[in-house]
């Protein structure tokens, strides 16, 4: 087995285990966010001195990469509240609806073309939304909130995506992360404190869902991934992804118990088939 597909899946399993960390913070949803950006922004910044890149970013970049830390952010506030209201597997799989806001704006914006394929898988997912958000257990307003809530997730990080689009051809993942990071905290810092007030962590049980979600999901999951992907076929890389909204079902079943009808697991199967055939090379 190549060594790199070890390490795409090792990168997602650490990815999946985001949802996890945020229901076992102690803190409110959008402060456990920040502290996630808070915590890895130093290790961010550390890297990019320890390597040495020969692109040097100039002031427009920053500018870019700082904005595209704004989506960012939204992202992570609406991902992490949608747990609070709806199951780690539904919000991590509608989460991963990504390619339908970036591929879009790549049409209308970069002039690309939109392929058969997308547009078929769209129309899977779409059935598969329905059969998964009418098949729950005991359906209250809440879960829909949830899932609605992780739909929008996947629209703010799409924006982050198709933001950075044009400066991943030149500046490392690395880089644009750490600069992505202050945009983050430029939200998320004066948001949770209105909205939460204020939280700091004092003992261990305050630390370690923080600690994880920065070093496991944001350095090792996001960054891992984001190296691996120039390592492998994307399209072995595309498939491996889709396995995250399983294995964060998985964790979410041992840690709480969280249970899923069959309709759910059934409009789980027909999403990530949509997601496969959408991400399909023309």
């Amino acid at each position: 087995m190549n060594r790199y597909l070890l390490f795409v899946l090792l990168s997602i399993c650490c990815l999946a285990l985001g949802g996890i960390f945020v229901k076992l913070s102690q803190f409110p949803a959008i402060t456990t966010g920040m502290y996630r950006v808070l915590f890895s922004l130093p290790i961010f910044f550390l890297l990019t001195k320890v390597n040495k890149y020969e692109y040097v970013m100039n002031s427009k970049e920053k500018m870019i990469a700082i904005c595209a830390g704004v989506f960012l952010a939204l992202d992570l506030i609406l991902w992490n509240i949608s747990f609070s209201y709806t199951t780690v597997a539904n919000a991590n799989l509608l989460a991963n609806l990504v390619p339908f806001t970036v591929i879009p704006i790549s049409y209308f914006i970069y002039k690309e073309k939109i392929s058969r394929e997308f547009i078929l898988g769209g129309g899977i997912i779409f059935i598969g939304i329905i059969v998964l958000m009418g098949g729950k257990v005991n359906p209250t307003l809440n879960n829909f909130k949830g899932d609605g809530l992780a739909i929008l997730t996947s629209i703010f990080y799409g924006l982050f995506i198709a933001t950075v689009y044009k400066l991943r051809t030149k500046v490392s993942t690395i880089q644009l992360m750490s600069y992505a990071s202050i945009g983050c905290l430029i939200i998320l810092l004066p948001v949770s404190l209105i909205l939460e007030g204020i939280y700091i962590p004092y003992t261990f049980k305050d630390f370690y869902p923080l600690i994880g979600l920065a070093l496991l999901s944001q350095i090792l999951g996001q960054g891992g991934l984001s190296y691996c992907l120039g390592k492998i076929k994307a399209s072995y890389a595309s498939l491996l992804v889709l396995t995250q909204p399983v294995i964060s079902a998985l964790y979410a079943y041992f840690i709480f118990n969280e249970n899923l009808s069959f309709k759910e697991i059934l409009g789980m199967f027909i999403i990530l088939v949509g997601l496969y055939i959408a991400n399909k090379k023309k």
